[in-house]
């Protein structure tokens, strides 16, 4: 890394300026203020640092710090306290309670740049850095996410979780933490009686064999819809699904082939939404050993009560009602499978810390599995954490059809497609159109998802998902793949210098630059931020600001046709900064970066 011209500064727990820079800046303006006003610590001073109001880069809120004396007298004492100039380009300034702070353009530039480099082309593990840190480094997580049920075509419901599941799983990989993702199939249960009773009826091997995931789900309907004229159908589903979990070969033989057929479906549909999984369990696999034993453990406990033959776990006392462990027939419910699950998971994998990405329909159901878990003394029970998220509202075809996903991506991937045909020698240049516009069509479903925060309910909207412009997955491909264009339309600049050798003091008068500058600067806090939220929608809104602020800069900071090679070497070098930084956040989003489109 290019030697930096920051000053030595103490170290603040929970910082790391080598791999955020902004934290050396934050470090130096706490140091001000600590100086300044005893008997505030350093560490005290670096919490009340934050990003700036009215233009400023950072702004100190006195009063937070609650000090004798009134918040002019303690302005003054910062401001007559002398500062490194690389730090601030002018004295700070005071503006009632706040103080703010600009700092050194020249400065700003040459250190984040230099940064970013360093941990994208230097690492030491060869492998780009930027953005991660390592925090997690030595602990376990185990992510459970997705979770479709067998028989029924992947749709939009699971969607979010998907797309949520994908994104926690780059994020504390990202932190380094060990992570193991798991899809937990619905893959037990009545509705397998159901289908078992169905498939001897409207079965066909052929269609099986074709696309087992979509013909299994039209047994279901098919069998569901006798079931409602004709009460026999669910009793005979019901002993089927007994015969099941007795271990009966003779009703097992043909549901591991209706499982195995739909992993196999799974695991394609799954690639094209750049998304996979380290294991694929189920509620089948979940051991009768556990079930039985909570049971017998919380009745002990004077916890379950009989109603008719069923076992509840009374949870009054907490507010979360009773919840049912095992039905009148004897056979289990997911909640039990739930509960054996987590024992048996933690028995394997020993984790730090367990996710469930789940509907917040669930809410009630999450918070009963965990309370029974903590009831029966497990000291991991509180390492379980719910991320929850709100519906897709409205989400069909155009036609207002079906919903399920594969429908949905082709006409996102169709309507690019037609897009992309409208300019002819862009599109004679791409190699793959197809692929190139299914990305771009699930790159608008995942950013129209993940725009808000998951906990929203939004409704789906055709137009903006597909839209080049403004706020939408389209826009964000477009801004990488022009990014990524400026090597291929500046030969003669390449390779550029080393960092050392590039002069970028020409960057310093431009605000284009400084806006590009700072916001990629704060990109590590970008996703130490979005592990502590869960939340994809903060690095949503820094890809979208980030390309925004590139599109601006496009006319005014010219590298193709600048006659002063070295203000065009230093545009260049920043713009594939910006390529490398927009790249690593679409690729946490679960995103492919495009090169061309």
């Amino acid at each position: 890394m290019a030697s930096s011209t920051l000053p030595s500064l103490p170290h603040v727990p929970g910082t790391d300026p080598s791999s955020c820079i902004l934290d050396c800046f934050r470090t130096a303006i706490a140091k001000r203020v600590s100086d300044a006003l005893p008997p505030l610590t350093l560490d005290q001073a670096y919490t009340g640092v934050d990003y700036g109001k009215k233009g400023m880069d950072f702004t100190v809120a006195l009063p937070r710090f609650r000090l004798p004396g009134k918040p002019d007298e303690l302005a003054a004492k910062v401001l007559s306290n002398c500062s490194s100039p690389t730090i601030s380009s002018h004295p700070f300034t005071h503006d009632k309670q706040f103080l703010h702070f600009q700092l050194n353009s020249a400065s700003l530039i040459r250190e984040v740049l230099n940064q970013i480099h360093a941990l994208t082309y230097e690492s030491p593990t060869g492998k780009p850095s930027y953005g991660t840190n390592t925090s997690g480094a030595g602990k376990k997580v185990v992510i459970e996410f997705s979770s479709p049920n067998i028989a029924k075509s992947f749709h939009v419901g699971h969607l979010r979780s998907t797309i949520i599941g994908a994104f926690l799983v780059n994020l504390y990989k990202t932190c380094g933490w060990d992570v193991t993702s798991l899809n937990y199939l619905g893959d037990w249960g009545t509705q397998f009686g159901m289908i078992a009773v169905g498939f001897e009826k409207y079965g066909s091997q052929e269609e099986l064999q074709k696309d087992a995931i979509k013909h299994l789900y039209d047994v279901y309907v098919k069998v569901s819809r006798d079931a409602e004229s004709d009460p026999n159908v669910k009793v005979e589903a019901a002993q089927f699904f007994k015969r099941m979990e007795d271990g009966d070969e003779s009703a097992l033989v043909n549901w591991r082939v209706w499982r195995e057929l739909s992993v196999k479906k799974y695991i394609e549909e799954y690639d094209r939404l750049n998304v996979s999984f380290d294991r694929y369990t189920g509620e089948s696999e979940v051991g009768k050993e556990w079930q039985d034993k909570a049971l017998e453990q919380l009745d002990q406990q004077g916890l379950i009560t009989d109603v008719n033959g069923a076992k509840l776990v009374d949870l009054e006392k907490w507010k979360m009602g009773k919840a049912v462990l095992r039905k009148a027939d004897g056979t289990s419910i997911y909640l039990t499978r739930d509960i054996a699950g987590a024992i048996e998971r933690y028995e394997k994998y020993h984790f730090d810390k367990m996710i469930y990405v789940v509907a917040s329909q669930q809410d009630l159901h999450l918070a009963q599995f965990f309370k029974i878990l903590s009831l029966m003394g497990f000291p991991w029970a509180d390492r379980l954490e719910h991320v929850n998220y709100g519906l897709v509202l409205g989400m069909s075809t155009r036609k207002g059809t079906a919903v399920f996903l594969n429908q949905i991506i082709k006409e996102a991937s169709s309507v690019m497609h037609e897009q992309m045909r409208r300019n002819e020698d862009k599109y004679n240049a791409i190699e793959d159109p197809e692929m190139v516009s299914q990305e771009v069509g699930i790159t608008g479903i995942k950013i129209q998802d993940m725009a808000a925060k998951r906990i929203n309910n939004y409704t789906f909207n055709w137009d903006r998902m597909l839209s080049f412009e403004g706020d939408t997955g389209p826009y964000l491909q477009y801004a990488h793949v022009r990014l990524t264009s400026m090597e291929r339309k500046n030969p003669e600049l390449l390779p550029l210098p080393p960092p050392s050798q590039i002069d970028t003091s020409s960057l310093a008068d431009s605000t284009h630059a400084r806006d590009i500058a700072i916001l990629l600067g704060s990109y590590p806090d970008v996703v130490k931020t979005a592990m502590k939220t869960h939340e994809p929608s903060g690095v949503v809104t820094f890809a979208l600001r980030l390309s925004h602020a590139i599109s601006s800069a496009w006319e005014m900071l010219v590298v193709k046709g600048e006659k002063d090679l070295d203000k065009a070497r230093a545009r260049l070098w920043l713009y594939l900064c910006a390529r490398d930084v927009l790249g690593a956040a679409m690729r946490l989003l679960s995103i492919r970066p495009l090169e061309r489109m």
